[in-house]
């Protein structure tokens, strides 16, 4: 199959400029919009899901969610399309102007093409709209991913930012390398380039990550970055060690931090443990625990403390109404000897009815006075119920990325 060009027409659109500064209220209430773990995807008529061959029909759905919070009302509207070997997500934000009107804001368009069985091109650009609606590319990320035979793959994701003339540059590259070293254990190696004093790419961070499937659905792991020491040589700077048992409808997982002392000596920094299980009554219960050497508002002792409980529960109801609480207690940094004491309280509901379905997320807050207060509320809204996904929110912050 002849190698497609996945940014035509992307192109004629929108033409390179310098990158638009970002309120950083406003960016916290498109992260709420983009990760919001209530899904709704309402699907045309008569499509397929969105697991569908990508040879086979075309399948496209959109779903729009309302955000509300203290940065002003944000609209997320994303839009899903697929025929062929050609999938296009869009994801456009709109926040309401002095007018009342929502207005454009910031566009994410990415495009995949199955190449062929082995290959898949990747092309994702983000765009922000200045105060007359113009759009200004400010970043594009182009990744292709080859599956080799045996298990083992090969991805390499460039990413471009304008200059301060508006012209495209490469200032980041990552190379993964993964390999099925025996029938349990893969092995994956990343290399992070970064441009140096002379414009060219060098190598600034490496990853090495080894897992391996254990009996009784036992998952170990471990993730091993490295900086240069300035001299030519690779230090650890980090290691990550984490085990996950599987027991029935129960999962229990835990992650070791270690970090680089003064020395060059790894010493645990932070662990999480977390456990999920589906109750007899059927609700789902997942608890997180983070133990930290850092304790806020106190001078640390060089052993772990906890620091931080996420409890979230699911409920689904005879008529599908689906209901999710999730409550994250925090260190009191004006009283770390008290305790933890629950600071944010988030409930997302989705009730389906005979014409559609509608999920909303309310978030509540403690403020300086202990008391709890909505923050922010999203709705979405859905005319296709039979579409509906919902996920318990995450726990635990995303873990760091190579940049």
């Amino acid at each position: 199959m002849p190698t497609t060009n996945i940014s035509a027409g992307l192109e004629k659109r929108y033409k390179p400029g310098r990158a638009t500064r970002l309120n950083p209220v406003v960016l916290l209430a498109i992260a709420a919009c983009f990760c919001s773990t209530l899904v709704l995807w309402a699907q045309t008529s008569g499509s397929q899901t969105s697991e569908a061959n990508p040879s086979g029909p075309a399948t496209n759905w959109t779903a729009t969610t309302d955000s509300n919070s203290d940065g002003g009302p944000i609209r997320s509207i994303e839009t899903h399309t697929q025929s062929g070997n050609r999938t296009v997500d869009k994801q456009l934000v709109q926040r309401r102007g002095s007018d009342g009107r929502f207005e454009p804001y910031q566009d994410i368009e990415k495009e995949t093409v199955q190449v062929d069985a082995g290959t898949v091109r990747t092309i994702t650009r983000t765009f922000n709209h200045d105060p007359n609606g113009g759009a200004t590319l400010v970043q594009v990320i182009e990744e292709e991913k080859h599956s080799l035979a045996g298990g083992d793959s090969n991805v390499v994701r460039s990413t471009s930012s304008p200059d301060v003339n508006g012209n495209l540059q490469l200032v980041q590259r990552q190379i993964e390398d993964t390999k099925k070293t025996s029938p349990n254990v893969e092995e994956t190696k990343t290399t992070v380039l970064l441009p140096d004093v002379n414009g060219g790419l060098v190598p600034a961070v490496k990853v090495q990550e080894r897992r391996e499937q254990g009996a009784n659905g036992t998952v170990e792991s471990q993730k091993t970055t490295l900086l240069p020491d300035g001299a030519g040589n690779w230090q650890v700077g980090e290691q990550r060690r984490s085990t996950i048992r599987q027991e029935g409808d129960s999962r229990s997982t835990e992650e070791q931090v270690s970090l680089a002392d003064s020395e060059g000596k790894l010493v645990e920094s932070s662990r999480t443990v977390s456990n999920d299980a589906a109750m007899a009554s059927g609700e789902k219960r997942d608890t997180v625990e983070t133990y930290s050497i850092n304790i806020p508002g106190a001078v640390g002792d060089g052993s772990l403390h906890l620091v931080r409980r996420a409890t979230t529960t699911q409920q689904t109801s005879s008529t599908g109404q689906q209901v999710t609480e999730q409550q994250v207690e925090q260190a009191n940094p004006g009283d770390p000897g008290s305790g933890l004491r629950v600071t944010t309280v988030t409930f997302d509901t989705v009730r389906p009815g005979a014409s559609g379905a509608q999920a909303t997320r309310t978030v509540e807050a403690r403020d300086a006075n202990g008391s709890f207060g909505v923050v922010s509320v999203d709705t979405t809204k859905s005319d296709n119920i039979h579409a509906i996904q919902v996920k318990i929110a995450p726990s635990a912050p995303p873990k760091d990325q190579p940049k």
